[in-house]
């Protein structure tokens, strides 16, 4: 493996140590009791707000509408997301130090994979919160469901829920990007 390759994947795996520090999604909330909106953030290992209070006030929503609340520490996902992105991390700077080109070639697929498996479990997460209402809500309107976009703003009922890959989610993708390059490099220079 070049220099320059071994180089773009150590770049690729220390930018991907940003995603600790930054939200990978954001819905947004938007309705005429709440003009400037309620937030919910993604992280890699937490779902906050975007105040104090927005979590609370949207599960308190979501409960007359028969949403399930949504609580951070019963979610499975964000606690393997850290690992992902720690091995991805580690593996990719590995990767640099062995210089090995299959093994970099691995560690794209296995980033690609990933992410593709993160956007449908998330689309399914989403499906699951806004499609399996509990019967007893308090608000009940038939065949209407509240699965936000995956990407994208629609409106529900009154109010108008966005949705936006967030700081992270670009940080995620800027490292995938440079290990493609790398990894193209690398086949072009074999050539």
């Amino acid at each position: 493996m070049s220099a320059v390759s071994r180089g773009l994947i150590a770049l690729a795996s220390l930018i991907l140590i940003g995603v600790f520090f930054f939200p990978l999604w954001e819905i947004t909330l938007i309705a005429p009791q709440y003009p400037e909106g309620l937030r919910m953030y993604i992280w890699v290992n937490n779902i906050t707000g975007g105040t104090p209070h927005d979590l609370y006030n949207i599960n308190l929503l979501n409960h007359y509408i028969g949403m399930k609340p949504i609580k951070p520490e019963e979610i499975i996902e964000i606690k393997i997301m850290p690992f992902l992105f720690g091995f991805l991390t580690l593996a990719g700077l590995a990767i640099a130090v062995l210089g090995n080109r299959k093994l970099l070639f691995a560690w794209v697929v296995l980033f690609i994979v990933l992410g593709v498996v993160g956007l449908v479990d998330f689309y399914l997460w989403e499906y699951d919160y806004g499609h399996n209402l509990d019967p007893k809500a308090p608000i009940k309107i038939p065949g209407m469901a509240y699965q936000p976009p995956l990407i994208g703003c629609k409106m529900l009922l009154n109010m108008k829920a966005c949705s936006f890959p967030s700081k992270g989610a670009y940080i995620a993708v800027a490292s995938m990007v440079i290990g493609i390059v790398a990894t193209a490099f690398e086949v072009l220079r074999k050539k």
